[in-house]
């Protein structure tokens, strides 16, 4: 069977790009039930490494571990507020970097470095193909959440051992991130940091050469 996609859906699928966003701020309305399941479901089509399908995915609905994951960020955020000084240090303690105390929906994301899914192929020369393949798979749950007008917001400021801990997960888990999950506050199509003039988006030339 041969899918065809015209003009009209390429420049849907361009909006969709332009508009996906880093989601900070979360209403709190809660998710319909098998939201996250379903993204789970779109991010499990994405490409692996000789099909190792090395994503694990745990949902994290217990408050306990959501308020030790609330805190740990604080703490690394504010070990992060050390590394800047003067007004860049201002900038960066008036920045929203997570939406952890309001979006409904928890979900940690794991490469899983050990499976025997996919029999090791590809991955003997760049064996960090597996931790890629994850981070392919949450692009296209990103994409998908933004166009059902779900925002999704992507949390680094954490110590991967403690979420280990917090989570206990298997030690052969590697931890790739930790996403927010529900409906944003505002849509915008520029990135909030760029609206905050803590960076710019620069164009593609600025990173592409031809040899």
């Amino acid at each position: 069977m041969t899918v065809a996609f015209d003009d009209t859906f390429r420049r849907q699928l361009h909006e969709l790009f332009v508009w996906r966003r880093d989601v900070r701020r979360f209403r709190t309305d809660p998710l319909p039930d098998g939201v996250i399941e379903r993204l789970i479901e779109i991010a499990c089509l994405s490409p692996s490494v000789g099909l190792s399908q090395p994503w694990r995915f745990v949902i994290v609905d217990d408050k306990a571990r959501r308020r030790a994951v609330i805190d740990d960020f604080k703490a690394c955020n504010a070990d992060a507020l050390q590394a800047y000084s003067g007004e860049r240090a201002a900038k960066y303690a008036s920045l929203k970097l997570a939406g952890l105390e309001e979006a409904p929906g928890h979900l940690a994301v794991f490469a899983e470095k050990e499976g025997p899914i996919g029999a090791g192929l590809g991955r003997a020369t760049m064996p960090e193909t597996t931790e890629y393949s994850v981070v392919a798979a949450i692009a296209s749950m990103w994409l998908a959440a933004r166009a059902d007008g779900v925002g999704l917001g992507w949390v680094s400021i954490l110590n991967p051992v403690r979420v280990h801990d917090i989570l206990e997960v298997p030690e052969t888990w590697k931890f790739i991130g930790y996403l927010c999950i529900g409906y944003p506050e505002a849509e915008c199509d520029r990135p909030e940091l760029e609206q905050a003039k803590w960076e710019s988006r620069r164009g593609p030339g600025e990173f592409t050469i031809r040899r």
